[in-house]
């Protein structure tokens, strides 16, 4: 799988990307087992890229990817976590969590300063018995945007400055919050939630932009919107941005898959690669639960898209006429 580098920096990444959302239980509850085979499966298709957060099932998420991780020498892997909200220890007294389908053992609490982000790296180093983290992101800042700048920013700058981690930027959905970043602030990647796919690329505005002037690397992330694009066509009770989708959205995904079926090919199969043209997209991060579902998209990702397909959506106006589209 090709390999592209972060920025300025020398941290590598494989072009897709393992999110680590779904270990954490999201949506639905998951299964040590399950989880491990989702890990091993993708690393089996060569991904070499895992992302995580303390976020993701208060810690679960980090966990079971480090159980993946240490069974391999530190050089062959790329692992990124991010900061924001520090873990606090309570008693779940038979609760679960409201974020992620797992027992309440924790409680998050929003930490942008110096102090509340070292501890955070200090607590994922340890969930996942690692030695280093690669990549850092601030998590989630949308609102605590200028706390995140003006505080978080310069603790993970000091981080890189010490060699700690190699790559610093932040993980959201907001793209003219992540403009200002790019802008203001020395950071080395964007990871962006469901603003560059095949159905939404509203960061070609600024953001994209952004990154280019300034030599940013963007991850694009969610890349299926919750769902709408995971499969041949949307499914009963799709969503988009985790709540019901639209039907001006169904509609215009259901166009989209017309013209995928017409090539012999899928949403799936489409939406993974159309992120890929941009030349500031050095990859896409895409959520795996099961050894099923990495199989899956790892056939995704290897399908060559016909010509055809592309020339197709920009003939329909299904896309953005701002947004590359491959070769």
């Amino acid at each position: 799988m090709r390999v592209n580098k972060l920025g300025g920096t020398s941290v590598e990444v494989t072009e897709l990307g393992f999110g680590g959302g779904p270990l954490g239980g999201l949506f639905e509850p998951l299964d040590d087992e399950t989880a491990a085979g989702a890990l091993q499966a993708a690393w089996d298709g060569g991904v070499r890229y895992y992302d995580t957060s303390p976020h993701y099932g208060i810690g679960t998420s980090e966990r079971r990817t480090g159980d993946l991780v240490r069974q391999h020498p530190r050089a062959e892997y790329t692992l990124s976590t991010k900061v924001g909200r520090v873990l606090i220890p309570q008693d779940p007294q038979g609760r679960m969590d409201e974020s992620f389908q797992v027992p309440a053992t924790h409680r998050r609490v929003w930490d942008f300063t110096r102090d509340g982000v070292r501890r955070s790296v200090e607590d994922s180093l340890e969930r996942m018995g690692v030695d280093r983290i690669d990549i850092l992101y601030l998590h989630d800042a949308e609102k605590h945007f200028d706390d995140a700048l003006r505080n978080g920013y310069p603790a993970l700058a000091e981080l890189r400055a010490e060699g700690v981690v190699g790559a610093i930027g932040a993980g959201m959905y907001e793209p003219s919050q992540l403009t200002t970043l790019v802008r203001e602030a020395d950071v080395d990647v964007i990871m962006l939630a469901g603003r560059y796919t095949l159905l939404e690329q509203s960061a070609l505005d600024t953001l994209l932009p952004a990154c280019a002037e300034r030599g940013v690397s963007l991850l694009s992330a969610a890349i299926f919107n919750s769902g709408m694009l995971a499969s041949p066509r949307p499914t009963p009770g799709a969503r988009f941005d985790y709540a019901p989708a639209s039907e001006e959205l169904l509609q215009r995904a259901n166009q989209l898959a017309d013209i995928c079926e017409a090539h012999g090919v899928t949403l799936p199969d489409v939406a993974m690669a159309f992120p890929l043209a941009h030349p500031v997209v050095t990859g896409i991060v895409v959520g795996m639960r099961s050894a099923e579902e990495a199989t899956k998209n790892l056939a995704s990702f290897d399908t060559a898209v016909p010509a055809g397909v592309w020339s197709d959506l920009r003939s329909e106006g299904l896309v953005d006429e701002r947004a590359p589209l491959p070769s």
